[in-house]
């Protein structure tokens, strides 16, 4: 036994070695390679920002006060029509681009912003657009990493340790440069035993000691009742007490956009809808340039740079095989789902970590943007660019949401406002002895032709992959930049006159709802009054300004019109599920907004009746990947405009399993015929009959299992109130069997094949 023991004590003594001493180096290399003085350089750029045009439109028409409170003017973008002319440059013998970066998410636009801070010219071109991949469909975390924590003190693995070391800082960096859109976040960690409150404590406490000066709030403990107090609907069941520890948050396509528009004020020559056909290469073989086309008018041309960065994240290896057919496969796709539940399955501040599931990985409820998101799952999964999320990892989630909530709560299917699957970019490294293996991080691949591939790595880090990236570049390339990297200091557009108390002199000034001025200055951030400008009189009372996409949501129809003309939005499903996060939410809320979407859209951009039929075939085939079920009929704008139209009258809230009027007077009318007796109540054996009746069909076994799982008060009969509760839960059956999967799905398979969650650079 006193072996054991000194054994435990040698362990934990050479943890602590390891821990204090690697976190001592550290912080030192760090310091060393830290250049101070950024304050002098971004000076030289930084006023870009706030130059160029006034602001135009509605706010010539609107007497403002305090214009002192706000800049006077704001940078304004150039329009796309004008990036394409810089993008198209003829015959010109010398490349006019410095680098090319082929990809528009979180590493391609952080790619760009790196070079064009150091001066360097750069040309980005995106086949879809700003954050249509992974990129927009994260779990929203700002994150070092507290699984890969574990994993290095169990492990006493010191690259895990270096990992989270770097993560912690760009997390900090992340949080500095766009306030306004990302933000602390404070997640509770349940502890169900005795053993395991030192065990949290310790780790959360090393946590925040690994992010040294640089950390948020520190982490702290709950006792059993605190933790009910914070989290009503907890499982008290077991219940032991909860640690609490922060990390981040933030709207991952608006940080996207966000981080692409700051580098078009910086020069960077950018535009989405734009896709590599072919690329180019010189007579001695090394990539030049790419042939490119314009997805939405079909114009093909040639640009030329003197090098070319690949970050297409999942369809890295599309990109490397036009560079040569015979490279292998680097990306090893794994789809993870989330889904969207209403906001009452999480505090409005405080989110919630599964740490062990019950197969081994861990799950999130996050509150965000005023809903609950939950997730995420891991598994292989064929590459395509609208991934399906599939019926049984969402499924998998509500269960794993069942454990953790107390019984008193029914979490059903019909909760589900919206799911979605991201696929994750899991990368080999070609050049290790073992090529199955998975990287930890990120990777940087040159080719024999100098196509320079960025692949792997996670949001946290994109501006360290960046500079990375852009490091490697003029290294190969030769090119002379003016300066060092400077995005460590470098705030986003949006940032410059952002303050927290903004949105009430944005109520003050347009009369907009409370909550849409919140919204607008987190997502906008001082570009708030701009959106806001836009806004047209609504003709009430009160909200002055600031008419809404959705009666359920802040969006307003400004962000709509703002969108098209600030951040070029081309399509339906660039605003629904990029510029503003609606598609994200809530899948049947978006689909009944589509037509005033789409009617002021048409009058921004000129769409014939042609063009808008295609954008709404086209959004409403994206919402049935982000969970919207599909209908019987062909949807039309004209019939869900109508529909949308009664429900708005009928104050229907978008549940997906809340019944319509008439389906409730046809309930009543059915249990009213089986009520033979007429004392209320009618026999469980007569509820098969029922659904012939009402003319909802499921399979036998379904059936069987809601009934058997049905906590009816007497077991040979039931009241109206307890029949409504099983059709509710035979419509979600229904929802559920109609619900379409890309693949065929066995478990066992799935969990054979499962990639471990600490290998994916933290999930999407």
């Amino acid at each position: 036994m006193w072996r054991a023991l000194n054994r435990k004590r040698i362990g934990y003594a050479s943890f602590a070695a390891i821990t204090g001493g690697g976190y001592y180096l550290y912080n030192k290399a760090i310091v060393k390679r830290r250049p101070q003085p950024y304050q002098q350089r971004l000076a030289t750029i930084s006023p870009e920002l706030f130059m160029s045009e006034t602001y135009t439109d509605a706010s010539n028409t609107i007497q403002l006060e305090g214009l002192s409170d706000r800049p006077h003017t704001l940078w304004t973008p150039p329009s796309r029509k004008e990036m394409l002319n810089m993008l198209n440059n003829g015959e010109s013998k010398e490349p006019p681009f410095d680098i090319l970066i082929i990809g528009g998410g979180a590493t391609g636009s952080g790619t760009a912003l790196d070079a064009a801070t150091r001066g360097l010219k750069v040309a980005l071109v995106e086949r879809d657009d700003f954050a249509s991949g992974t990129s927009s469909r994260s779990t929203k975390l700002v994150h070092g990493g507290v699984r890969y924590l574990e994993k290095a003190i169990k492990e006493l693995d010191y690259e895990q340790f270096k990992l989270v070391k770097e993560a912690l800082h760009e997390r900090a960096t992340f949080l500095h440069i766009a306030p306004y859109i990302s933000y602390q976040l404070p997640i509770m960690l349940p502890i169900y035993k005795w053993w395991q409150v030192p065990y949290f404590w310790i780790g959360s406490k090393c946590y925040d000691m690994l992010a040294g000066r640089e950390a948020v709030e520190s982490s702290y403990f709950l006792t059993r009742g605190k933790a009910l107090e914070v989290f009503p609907w907890l499982n008290k069941d077991k219940l032991v007490a909860a640690m609490v520890y922060y990390d981040g948050q933030h709207n991952d396509a608006r940080m996207n956009v966000a981080i692409a528009l700051t580098a078009i004020s910086l020069g960077a020559v950018v535009a989405n809808h734009v896709e590599v056909k072919k690329l180019a290469k010189n007579e001695e073989g090394k990539v030049s340039g790419a042939y490119v086309k314009d997805t939405l008018t079909g114009e093909e041309w040639l640009i030329r740079a003197k090098g070319v960065i690949n970050a297409t994240g999942a369809f890295t290896d599309s990109i490397r095989s036009m560079d040569d057919p015979r490279n292998e496969n680097i990306v090893a796709p794994s789809s993870g789902v989330h889904v969207t539940l209403p906001n009452y399955y999480s505090p409005r501040k405080m989110g919630m970590i599964d740490p062990s599931t019950s197969d081994g990985r861990v799950i999130f409820f996050l509150p965000w943007e005023g809903n609950t998101i939950a997730g995420t799952t891991d598994s292989p999964t064929e590459l395509t660019y609208n991934p399906m999320p599939k019926e049984e990892e969402i499924q998998w989630i509500l269960d794993e949401i069942k454990r953790y909530l107390s019984p008193d709560i029914k979490v059903r299917r019909g909760d589900v406002l919206a799911a979605w699957s991201g696929i994750r970019p899991l990368v080999r490294d070609p050049y290790a002895k073992n090529t199955s293996e998975l990287v930890r991080s990120h990777m940087i691949y040159v080719s024999n032709s100098n196509l320079i591939t960025i692949a792997g790595g996670k949001w946290t880090t994109y501006r360290a992959m960046a500079k990375e990236t852009v490091d490697k570049a003029i290294e190969i390339l030769g090119l002379k930049p003016q300066n060092e990297c400077l995005t460590e200091k470098a705030r986003l557009i949006g940032s410059h006159g952002y303050s927290k108390t903004m949105f009430i002199k944005l109520i003050q000034q347009f009369g907009l709802e409370t909550e849409t001025a919140q919204h607008l200055v987190n997502s906008y951030g001082d570009r708030a009054w701009a959106v806001a400008a836009l806004s047209k009189p609504t003709g009430k009372r009160w909200p002055v300004f600031g008419q809404r996409i959705s009666p359920f949501y802040p969006y307003i129809e400004a962000e709509v019109r703002y969108a098209v003309r600030r951040e070029y939005a081309c399509t339906l499903v660039d605003v629904i599920a990029r510029r503003t996060r609606l598609s994200f939410l809530n899948a049947q809320a978006t689909l009944e907004s589509l037509p005033r979407i789409i009617e002021i859209m048409s009058e921004e951009l000129e769409w014939s009746s042609e063009r808008q039929t295609q954008e709404f075939d086209k959004a409403v085939e994206f919402l049935f990947t982000m969970g919207l079920p599909k209908p019987k009929e062909k949807l039309t704008i004209n019939k869900v405009r109508i529909e949308s139209s009664k429900r708005s009258e009928n104050g229907v809230l978008y549940s997906r399993s809340q019944f319509q009027p008439e389906e409730l007077a046809s309930f009543q009318k059915v249990f009213s015929d089986l009520d033979i007796s007429g004392d209320g109540r009618i026999m469980t054996s007569d509820l098969e009959k029922a659904l012939v009746l009402v003319e909802y069909s499921i399979p036998k076994n379904t059936l069987n299992s809601i009934i058997s799982e049905a906590k009816f008060d007497r077991e040979d009969s039931i009241e109206f109130e307890e029949f409504l509760e099983f059709m509710s839960d035979v419509k979600e059956a229904q929802l559920k069997h109609a619900f379409p999967e890309i693949v065929d799905y066995q478990i066992g398979k799935h969990e054979q094949k499962r990639i471990p969650i600490e290998r994916s650079s933290g999930g999407v």
